[in-house]
């Protein structure tokens, strides 16, 4: 049997295979039934078309066919329009795998994105927004973080935004979801907790007298699929997090003439993958509390070795 196949470049260097649910026992979460917890690994299929010999023998057929009893303006757009509704097919299928998210997962929703895709920004790793005149607070307040150490995380997606790779571990969530609910009960006056209202799912954290307002009042939330975060800083911070690579812009974060969905100050920070880069996220979210409400917090992670509560 006779094999073609075509595969784009954007996605071929995904390397996973078809969704699926890893499971983990751990006694620090309870997303599930007897300390069981989910961890969704996320793919992308890179878009193929695959013909064997008897298929390959009928579009040479058509082919032959179309050229000789179609007029010759149909025909190319027949050639055009066919390899074009594959691809727009595969890239809404991609859309619907990225899971739940703020977009509704319909052909509407997806067509939305297609729209603000051309305006979309196009270096999210070094380009930071202007600091605008009178914003308080006045400065960030992230000083000389490490580097992140490795290459940055395959990411996919505009509305859900999503890591393909390095995932947190189960117990780095454990522990951060931990220190967030202790945050709250030391500051029930400022702070809440609630699903994310820009995502629609995964923990969010809130202010409850925030001065830059966006997403009612949310600091930032956690992705459940692969616990990923977004979140709003201070360009100065978002300098920061750029320069050491714990992060990246949001790419429907622009600033133009089309009004963007989300602010310029909007950015997605990567899955702690161990207890190390789970110190440095925990600044990291410090300085989206002090960006959106102008307090500074200390984010106590607690020991892995003490009882966890959720």
């Amino acid at each position: 049997m006779a094999t073609l196949t075509v595969t784009s470049p954007e996605v071929r260097t995904s390397p996973f295979p078809r969704a699926t649910v890893a499971v983990e026992q751990s006694n620090t979460t309870s997303h599930g039934p007897s300390g069981t917890a989910l961890n969704m690994v996320i793919q992308q299929n890179p878009f193929s078309v695959t013909l064997d010999a008897w298929a390959m023998l009928a579009g040479s057929l058509l082919l032959v066919g179309g050229m000789h009893f179609l007029q010759a303006s149909m025909f190319q757009a027949i050639i055009v329009a066919v390899p074009i509704t594959l691809l727009v097919r595969n890239d809404y299928l991609n859309f619907l795998l990225l899971g739940p998210g703020g977009t509704p997962p319909t052909f509407w929703g997806y067509l939305r994105l297609l729209w603000f895709r051309m305006f979309a920004l196009r270096d999210v790793y070094h380009s930071i927004p202007k600091t605008n005149p009178g914003l308080a607070p006045s400065q960030g307040i992230l000083k000389e973080l490490p580097y992140r150490p490795g290459p940055r995380p395959l990411v996919a997606g505009l509305a859900p935004q999503r890591q393909l790779d390095q995932y947190a571990s189960v117990e780095c969530y454990a522990i951060l979801r931990s220190a967030i609910l202790d945050l709250v009960r030391r500051y029930p006056e400022s702070l809440s907790t609630a699903t994310s209202c820009i995502e629609k799912h995964g923990f969010g954290l809130f202010a409850r007298h925030p001065v830059n307002v966006w997403g009612q009042g949310e600091v930032f939330h956690i992705h459940d699929s692969e616990k990923s975060m977004h979140m709003s800083l201070h360009p100065d911070d978002i300098k920061e997090v750029l320069d050491k690579g714990w992060g990246q812009r949001h790419p429907l974060a622009f600033t133009g003439w089309v009004k963007a969905p989300l602010p310029a100050t909007f950015v997605m920070i990567y899955a702690p993958r161990d207890l190390t880069d789970l110190r440095i996220i925990a600044r990291i979210i410090e300085s989206a509390i002090w960006y959106t409400m102008a307090k500074q917090v200390d984010l106590v992670l607690p020991e892995p070795t003490q009882e966890i509560s959720l």
